[in-house]
């Protein structure tokens, strides 16, 4: 457990405390790091009497997720679509910035509605009140179960159920840095508490639609690679995916650029997805602890993340936008060389 959480763990307890109603969020294209770290958070300020509402955000929930228990309560509505004014606290978790609450217009908190922010990624965004955000965590589910514990609050099966989700997808399954002995001590613990954990992993894995694999197959037939290869690209427009009928649903939580990664001698695999006409979104990794620090690339671009993993989102034409990513690439990065 990390000195931040120590630190900050009572004062969040407060907020809590202090707190009747509660408002939570995913954030923009949700993961199970999001979604778990969020529901399991839900689901103790419950337990403890709150009167606590959960939002999908600017994204639908995904179907793969649903089995996590709780997700049945998330209300369809943006940040817009609701009265924050009516909450006396919001949890932010899993976000770097203001823009993954919504990207619909600009987020202003009311006077009177307390914010915290919980989060494991690199950023320069420290909008909340209370600001814990610990870049040595490999997942926001990971923070919430050391509060949890910091609280010697009681951690139900459902809740178990969801920081196991959330762990175990942001870590890979374990393999991504900066995964340690006390990840692992998290999930086993997890799994004591939730025994049908395999059941989770399952769903999470095993629900792909024949539409994203069309999109993976279309996307793989994209690759151009940069910066004499150690570089893919892949990259599909907004024509494609409506040549193709492919909505943007198919396009999420595919690990695509995970999977340019994995070939050898590519270190660093890059998505590239236009959503909307002028709106392309970039979603960055790299193979272990080569290469340069993707996180800086990606603040520089508007976005965030860890030094091997990032991502950032682009308002601009699509060729431009993969201009713009290149260049940003060679302004933070010059020994990568000419694209």
């Amino acid at each position: 457990m990390s000195q931040k959480v120590k630190q900050l763990a009572p004062a969040i307890w407060d907020e809590i405390q202090k707190a009747n109603k509660i408002l939570m969020h995913l954030h923009r294209g949700p993961d199970p790091d999001s979604a778990g770290s969020a529901l399991a958070l839900y689901l103790l300020c419950k337990n403890l009497g709150k009167q606590v509402t959960i939002i999908a955000g600017d994204s639908i929930f995904p179907e793969s997720m649903k089995i996590l228990p709780g997700s049945a309560e998330i209300v369809q509505k943006n940040y817009f679509q609701i009265k924050p004014e009516e909450f006396d606290l919001l949890f932010s978790l899993d976000s770097s910035t203001l823009s993954q609450i919504s990207k619909e217009g600009e987020i202003i908190f009311p006077p009177k509605l307390r914010t915290v922010k919980i989060d494991h990624h690199r950023n320069e965004a420290d909008f909340a009140n209370i600001n814990l955000v610990d870049t040595t965590y490999p997942a926001a589910g990971q923070i919430v179960y050391d509060l949890m514990r910091q609280w010697k609050a009681e951690i139900t099966p459902d809740i178990a159920a969801n920081l196991f989700a959330a762990i175990y997808s942001d870590t890979g399954g374990f393999k991504y840095p900066p995964t340690n002995a006390d990840t692992l001590l998290a999930g086993s613990e997890l799994a004591r508490i939730y025994p049908d954990y395999f059941k989770i992993i399952f769903a999470l894995e095993n629900s792909k639609t024949p539409k994203q694999l069309e999109f993976l197959g279309l996307a793989l037939s994209s690759v151009e690679h940069y910066f004499n290869n150690k570089v893919a690209i892949a990259a599909v427009s907004y024509d494609a995916l409506q040549k193709h009928g492919i909505a943007k649903d198919d396009t999420k939580n595919l690990e695509l650029s995970n999977t340019l990664k994995s070939v050898t001698g590519w270190i660093i695999g890059v998505s590239m997805l236009e959503t909307l006409p002028g709106t392309v979104e970039f979603s960055i990794r790299k193979r272990e602890y080569e290469g340069p620090d993707l996180s800086k690339v990606a603040i520089a671009l508007g976005g965030g993340g860890h030094s091997a993993a990032a991502g950032c989102s682009i308002t601009a034409p699509f060729a431009d936008a993969r201009k713009l990513f290149l260049q940003k690439m060679v302004e933070v990065y010059p020994e990568l060389g000419k694209p």
